[in-house]
């Protein structure tokens, strides 16, 4: 592979001269500081140029430029922060099927079973293709494609399933209930990821939102924030309130944030008016977005979730909801992240760099983001201090464990779960407090009988 030069002295050049011409207006100080910066700018170029020509022509292996090119970037990048990111041309589609919460495939999630070395579904999701074609939970995938899967790697395997929709793959399972195997031919489509659940799959299923029916205390985990989670909840949302729901527990445990556009919208589905959450930037206007009355879910007590994995827009929901009083923030104090990152498109779209563009605050004003608190500085989302309850590691793996077993697909709905999710337990006792304390008010507000005026 021969060096050219030419090639990155060209890009520096042409970089270099739409600088000059948007630098050069304004006042003859300004234009000697734009030339000065100018200066600056192409002698690092340089640096960058000679360092890349030196590394191809004499390092000891053969190089590949994109390679360098991009291990370049991501040095780059990570001498800012923690969260700018680079996402490379194979990363792309993935970051965006995680946003856009849909890709085409057969609808499954798998991992690999530790005994056979093959492919095992965890579980199919409601009325998708395998699901459809009799794909269960615990059955093992023995080819994909023609493709023997014994010790097949997981990323080798999701790339043989996922496809243009309408595409068939072949599919040959052995289920786990008879053992009999079995060779499907099963059409991809359009799967859509949900990112609103509840506390298990019914039988139809359909996910379980209402956790107490006695009580009617609704129960809603939300996982993202991606593209269509806001519509998701305001569904779930009228959904439980036709079945009579007086109070909800929102679980935003795990959740590592998203789009700031639905932590904004998921925000104003609980509180009428006020500040939302604000963002500042060093090349952005100061923005404040404030919340709407019209489709608020306002009349009953809510409780929420965090861990110290709740992160970003998970912080930006629950740090509103805590500063205008509208939910309890139960569990322990959230991951720090005040940092808005915009996913800005290079190399003609074919990869991106997430880069943080701004800080954002909490209705209150307090900083959030744990890398740029000074020193003695609140950061994150605390919960009240009767309501902070930390688990430790042991528990945090039972309750991923116990947690994986209620979000399999059944016939039947699963038993009631041995792990005591002590903070679901508190955000439970908290909302029939709340519960109580209204039907008090009530009946202490209620006419007597003798009080009572005769028709």
């Amino acid at each position: 592979m021969k060096f050219d030069k030419r090639w990155v002295l060209q890009t520096i050049w042409v970089t270099v001269l739409v600088l000059l011409v948007n630098s050069v207006r304004g006042e003859d100080e300004d234009k000697k500081k734009g030339a000065k910066a100018d200066d600056e700018y192409f002698q690092l170029m340089q640096l960058f140029a000679d360092t890349f020509e030196q590394v191809e022509r004499n390092y000891v292996k053969e190089v590949d430029r994109r390679k360098l090119m991009e291990a370049a970037v991501r040095g780059m990048l990570l001498e800012l922060d923690p969260y700018s990111t680079y996402i490379s041309r194979e990363e792309l589609t993935q970051f965006n099927q995680r946003v856009e919460q849909e890709f085409g495939g057969v609808g499954i999630q798998v991992q690999i079973d530790p005994s056979t070395r093959r492919i095992m579904v965890i579980s199919p999701l409601p009325d998708t293709p395998a699901y459809n074609a009799g794909v269960r939970a615990g059955d093992l995938i023995l080819e994909i494609a023609g493709e023997d899967t014994e010790n097949m790697p997981l990323t080798r395997a999701v790339e043989l399933m996922k496809g243009p929709a309408g595409d068939d793959v072949a599919v040959k399972v052995r289920h786990m209930s008879d053992g009999e195997e079995a060779d499907l031919n099963i059409t991809r489509a359009i799967i859509q990821v949900k990112s609103v659940l509840g506390d298990h799959y019914k039988s139809d299923g359909q996910w379980e939102f209402m956790l107490d029916d006695e009580n009617k205390i609704g129960y809603v985990r939300l996982t993202q924030f991606g593209r269509q989670s806001a519509d998701e909840l305001a569904a779930v949302l009228q959904q439980l309130k036709e079945r009579g729901m007086k109070a909800l527990v929102l679980d935003l445990r795990f959740n590592p944030g998203g789009l700031l556009s639905q932590a904004i919208s998921i925000a104003d589905l609980f509180i009428e008016s006020g500040t939302i959450v604000s963002t500042e930037g060093r090349n952005s206007e100061p923005r404040t977005w404030e919340a709407s009355e019209p489709g608020t879910f306002s009349d009953f007590p809510m409780a929420i979730l965090v861990n110290r994995f709740s992160a970003s827009a998970s912080e930006i929901v629950s740090a509103c909801l805590q500063d205008h009083k509208r939910a309890a923030i139960i569990g322990e104090r959230t991951f720090g992240k005040g940092l808005v990152q915009n996913v800005v498109d290079i190399d003609q779209g074919q990869s991106a760099i997430k880069l943080t563009t701004a800080g954002y605050l909490r209705p209150s004003g307090a900083n959030i983001d744990r890398y740029t608190a000074e020193d003695n500085e609140e950061w994150g989302v605390t919960p009240e201090k009767d309501l902070d309850i930390r688990m430790s590691r042991q528990e945090l793996a039972d309750y991923a464990e116990a947690r994986r077993e209620r979000d399999i697909l059944k016939t039947d709905a699963p038993e009631k779960s041995s792990f005591d999710d002590k903070q679901l337990n508190k955000a439970l006792e908290y909302l029939k407090g709340k519960l109580s304390e209204t039907s008090a008010e009530e009946n202490k507000d209620a006419p007597k009988d003798d009080e009572k005026k005769a028709d």
